[in-house]
């Protein structure tokens, strides 16, 4: 696979030729090494279709969608779905990041976006891929000092590039951000993005699949079933984007090579969750022995009103080893729901004030171990007064 910085010069010492890369032969990303995100590949199917088979739309007089915005949190496979739609569609693949069109000469912006589409359509058909896109989309009318008045001539230029008078139908157009609400409408309409596909964090079953993608380089044992593995380890991992899962694969294969172990097992990865949720196990931090015994009442009367609650989550460890900034470490299996009732919430509130309810009883005194409860119940709180 070869990479091409793009395009003809422009401006003093070239300063307005494009800053984008050219992927082109055979790109090794393909549907298959994505996973989680089934419907969004679903959508962007598309316009592989289209790469592959144009004359298939044309003769019914159909127009391919010029473009689709991919949004969501960070780390959930916004870029990557974007390289396997280049590698389905076997087209040369354009990427530049939204910052690189900003620079401190004035008309820079506006000469780079008019060089990278003159490269896109020279190559055509392809797929012209602009990461972080809010970098240069912001809204206009923000102020006109610095930098606002080259980010809105460059806007202006990008939106007359994907639907003004020299627009071409062979280059598809991807764009990923996680602040779609602050860019501008007009590059949200029919004519420009066209679609807007939205990736979340996967579900149980979509992170059983991530994981499975990601099993595949380590060494297991043979006895280790990964279809099992990849179910345990989904269901342990609530909330995780595939960027999480990644980086749990990666931190169970290191924790195996620090102890010399011939195979990654399913202790390290257990051990590799626990450090991403909990954080670094800090074994030199000595706590005194009245602050070791406060911090054991202190998570047993998190488990205490938790298993006592009906809408509480499950308790799944309780561990008094510090990690990360705390002390104490409790790990959670919280159901995967959207709407919660007013009994779920409340209960969730309980179980936060557990701990500070068991220092009051057995000691008689409040220490500073709740604070970081405090300010969930506060935020849960205030969310039902404010949101629900």
């Amino acid at each position: 696979m070869g990479s091409v910085r793009g395009g003809k010069s422009g401006g003093i010492f070239g300063v307005g030729e494009t800053t984008a890369k050219m992927m082109k032969g055979n790109i090794d990303v393909k549907f298959r090494d994505v996973a989680g995100c089934e419907e969004a590949k679903l959508e962007i199917m598309e316009f592989v279709n289209f790469l592959k088979n144009p004359k298939q739309y044309h003769d019914l007089g159909a127009k391919i969608p010029r473009g689709a915005m991919l949004t969501g949190p960070p780390g959930t496979g916004k870029t990557l779905l974007a390289k396997a739609t280049a590698g389905e569609a076997n087209v040369p693949f354009i990427t530049v990041n939204g910052s690189e069109f900003l620079e401190m000469f004035v008309g820079v912006g506006p000469a780079r976006v008019r060089d990278m589409f003159a490269m896109a359509r020279k190559n055509a058909p392809c797929i012209l891929f602009i990461d972080e896109i809010d970098a240069v989309g912001r809204k206009r009318g923000q102020g006109t000092f610095g930098g606002h008045s080259e980010q809105e001539n460059t806007l202006n230029q990008l939106l007359v590039e994907m639907d003004g008078f020299n627009s071409d139908t062979n280059v598809v157009v991807l764009a990923g951000t996680n602040r779609a609400d602050i860019l501008d409408p007009a590059l949200m309409r029919p004519g420009r993005f066209d679609r807007q596909i939205f990736i979340g964090p996967p579900d149980i079953k979509g992170r059983a699949s991530i994981f499975k993608v990601h099993l595949r380089p380590l060494k297991l044992p043979e006895s280790l079933n990964k279809d099992d593995l990849s179910r345990k380890l989904a269901a342990l991992t609530p909330g995780f984007t595939g960027a999480d899962i990644a980086n749990v694969c990666n931190e169970a294969a290191l924790i195996a090579a620090r102890h010399l172990n011939e195979y990654v097992v399913e202790k390290h990865f257990e051990q590799a969750i626990e450090r991403v949720i909990g954080g670094l196990e800090k074994k030199t931090q000595v706590l005194q022995p009245d602050e070791k015994r406060t911090v054991a009442y202190h998570e047993a009367g998190h488990a205490v009103v938790g298993w006592f609650l009906e809408h509480a989550d499950p308790l799944l460890k309780v561990s008094i080893i510090p990690r990360g900034k705390g002390l104490g470490y409790a790990q959670y299996l919280p159901k995967e729901q959207y709407l919660y009732t007013k009994e779920q919430l409340f209960d969730r509130m309980c179980m936060m004030l557990g701990g500070r309810v068991a220092e009051q009883i057995f000691f008689g005194r409040i220490t500073t171990g709740a604070q970081d409860d405090l300010k969930k119940v506060t935020q849960t709180a205030y969310a039902q007064v404010r949101t629900r």
